[in-house]
């Protein structure tokens, strides 16, 4: 009886150490889908939010698209030059934030560009109190 239960306990063993690594792998797998997106990714959803907010049709949501995967194109390259400092860095991302919203105007209607431009406001106002809060904490805890 001991030595048909010591092969079986070895089976055991390795059919779990199996199971255990290719769970590992699908984790791994989905985790790296959920890493960082591709710009056509990134764009679409983008593109997605700004329908939502301001109502597109067809031919506005791929137009915008279009920009956007350009835009985030050019602010990948901005982020992968290395030789850039970081004052620079910040105005090329400035510049090509006006480029973008001077391409929205010619797409979206008088009061989509309102509605979106509005909700860019907002999501900038939201920002500040988010890093004020966070100034406000790490000046508390110095002493």
């Amino acid at each position: 009886m001991k030595i048909f239960s010591l092969p079986m306990v070895l089976l055991l063993c390795c059919l779990l150490t199996g199971i255990g690594l290719a769970t590992t792998a699908q984790t791994k797998d989905s985790t790296n889908n959920r890493g960082r997106w591709g710009v056509e990714g990134r764009a679409d959803k983008l593109s997605d939010k700004i329908s939502r907010q301001v109502g597109l049709n067809r031919d506005q949501y791929q137009q915008i698209y279009t920009i956007n995967a350009d835009i985030i194109r050019r602010m990948d390259a901005i982020r992968a030059n290395t030789g850039l400092q970081k004052k620079e860095r910040m105005q090329q991302f400035k510049a090509l934030e006006t480029e973008r919203s001077q391409r929205f105007k010619n797409v979206l209607t008088a009061s989509q560009y309102k509605k979106w431009n509005d909700w860019e406001m907002s999501k900038k106002e939201h920002l500040e109190e988010k890093m004020e809060k966070k100034r406000q904490r790490k000046q508390a805890t110095r002493p």
